[in-house]
């Protein structure tokens, strides 16, 4: 009977798993044999949801917020109008170029009028080609005038037309920092927007930088920061390590499936590998509990009292209490 149980170093387990004949007195047990192997050591840290691009809509004109089309939480679509900014400035120029353009097509049909009775004195013979000359000229300078007059509205106009506020991209509204009323200036904020696709951003010690690597696997625990059993943990990819540490700390990205419904900076676990360990996984049934205690049974009929560690999918970590090719039996 083992008295006392040997720590393992920290470090990942593999396990092999033989079907033998059960012991006496254990109708129907299986036996699995137990060796110590090494796997991934996986570190919790703590990521935080974030969208892979933050887009930000804009005033592109100064002037009075007229009207908001949306709120917080709002999804919308690439080009959508969420915001209308209004210059009552740009109404009084539109007015008074309208009344300069009266005046020059004024200007222009007395140009006009002089042109036809100069060249029609011209055809007759009793005006000469000075005067027709000057006549024509001047209905060009006219014609030219009324053109710059309107093409001044037409930038008039659209200084106006972008007092709409398109949104950039599509995704869903984070904040309004505006409201209506509110003078804002060209180029001003008016609202930002979080893209549909969410990424998790994790910041890692400078000592784990050599094991991380793009593409790597990850392992997402569930949601929020509470402990999870890897068999419900979710599997992502890490999609980007910057070159750059900030802080001592190396950052990451990652992406997971079915990120869409997270809030933008909500928390979780996420387990990335720094490195290798040894370690002995036992299958979960071949424990069990009694008086607060874990112990294995053995094939030789020992009942070893063994301290487990970190639940896996093929099984639960065992720190102490079993030694390189031990064989269990269930129970």
């Amino acid at each position: 009977m083992r008295t006392s149980f040997t720590f393992l170093s920290r470090a990942y387990v593999g396990l092999v798993l033989v079907l033998s004949a059960a012991p006496s007195g254990w109708a129907g047990a299986a036996e699995f044999v137990v060796h110590v192997a090494s796997i991934d050591d996986l570190k919790a840290v703590v990521a935080t949801v974030e969208p892979v691009h933050q887009l930000v809509a804009r005033a592109r004109i100064g002037g009075t917020v007229t009207a908001l089309k949306i709120k917080e939480g709002d999804v919308v679509v690439a080009g959508a109008e969420i915001a209308l900014v209004a210059d009552q400035k740009l109404f009084l120029q539109m007015q008074a170029l309208d009344q300069r353009i009266k005046s020059q097509q004024a200007q222009r049909d007395k140009a006009k009028a002089d042109f036809d009775r100069a060249q029609e004195l011209l055809q007759r013979g009793v005006t000469t080609k000075v005067m027709f000359d000057q006549a024509k000229t001047m209905l060009d300078v006219a014609d030219r005038n009324l053109a710059a007059i309107r093409s001044d509205r037409g930038v008039i106009e659209q200084q106006a037309s972008e007092g709409a506020v398109l949104a950039p991209g599509a995704g869903r509204i984070l904040t309004i920092p505006v409201s209506i009323g509110r003078a804002v200036m060209p180029g001003e904020t008016i609202a930002t927007l979080a893209e549909e696709h969410y990424i998790l951003r994790l910041q890692l010690p400078e000592r784990h930088a050599r094991f991380m690597r793009a593409g790597d696997p990850v392992q997402i625990g569930g949601r929020g920061l509470h402990d999870e059993a890897s068999a419900t943990r979710k599997e992502g990819r890490v999609r980007i390590v910057y070159p750059e540490i900030q802080g001592g700390r190396v950052i990451a990205d990652v992406d997971v499936k079915g990120l869409g419904d997270y809030f933008v900076g909500e928390r979780t676990r996420v387990y990335v590998t720094t490195g290798k360990r040894d370690t002995i996984i036992a299958p979960r049934e071949a424990i069990y509990r009694r008086a607060g205690v874990d112990y294995v049974h053995l094939k030789d009929g020992a009942e070893v009292v063994v301290q487990t560690g970190e639940q896996r999918a093929e099984g639960l970590e065992i720190l102490a209490g079993l030694h390189d090719s031990d064989v269990v039996v269930t129970p």
